[in-house]
């Protein structure tokens, strides 16, 4: 399933210049602004933003991953693979790895396009942090197609994820710190746990090994088993 799904990528390969738009669009027309803001770490604006907007590239790319599952609902294509003999968790992970491999290589391709701005991370802090955005996207991803599955239209999963995304992101910090928000909004932000994956993402690429980042493994983990957990008892279901 994820050689079905990643192939058509292989002679498409703009798909994944065009899936990182809007991340660039933010780094170029964003990014500067942030230059000596209170709460950025450091003088280099780059290396508070850079981890922020890997978190929203994650979560855009996971989010929305079910658009690409409700054509072939409505074709009928996905019935077909039901009626297989494949496992119907594999029918979904297939799916779920196509899209994190598309996410890592995009996010690779933007920190080597910083990196002339003078932007530093180290490879440990990279490598952990790119591992623990690949572990959000699989359960953020697996949320998404589980949320196509059961709505199967268009017109009703388009505003159920963007009112999903929308609050996840702008409570994370990714584009200014929470520092600064009011109390009653760093408290919103404290409930999202985003937000701590966006912490430790920083603490990462800063070359820190803190308590932020056990917080956000942990907090991306426990998210990931649970859906994962509650996507293999759908599939089942469906496959019954």
């Amino acid at each position: 399933m994820f050689v079905r799904q990643f192939r058509p990528l292989l002679h498409r390969p703009a798909f994944l210049l065009f899936g990182m738009l809007q991340p660039v669009l933010y780094l170029v027309l964003f990014a500067p602004l942030l230059t000596g803001l209170a709460g950025a770490q450091g003088e280099n604006p780059w290396q508070w933003f850079v981890p922020g907007l890997l978190v929203m590239l994650a979560l855009f790319t996971a989010g929305f991953a079910g658009f690409g599952l409700l054509p072939e609902i409505s074709s009928g294509a996905h019935e077909r693979l039901m009626a297989t003999p494949a496992s119907r968790v594999a029918l979904l992970l297939g799916r779920v790895l196509r899209d994190v491999a598309v996410m890592a290589l995009q996010m690779a391709l933007i920190v080597v396009l910083v990196v002339p701005f003078g932007f530093r991370v180290p490879v440990a802090g990279f490598a952990a942090g790119l591992l623990l955005l690949i572990v959000l996207g699989v359960g953020l991803s697996s949320l998404s197609y589980l949320v196509a599955l059961k709505v199967r239209q268009t017109y009703v999963f388009a505003p159920i994820v963007q009112t999903a995304v929308m609050p996840l992101m702008l409570l994370s910090g990714v584009l200014l710190p929470m520092d600064l928000a009011p109390d009653w909004l760093y408290a919103l932000s404290r409930a999202n746990p985003v937000a701590y994956v966006v912490d430790a993402e920083r603490a990462l690429f800063a070359g820190e090994w803190n308590a932020a980042v056990g917080i956000g493994w942990a907090v991306a983990l426990a998210t990931t088993l649970l859906v994962l957990g509650l996507g293999s008892r759908a599939m089942r279901r469906i496959s019954a």
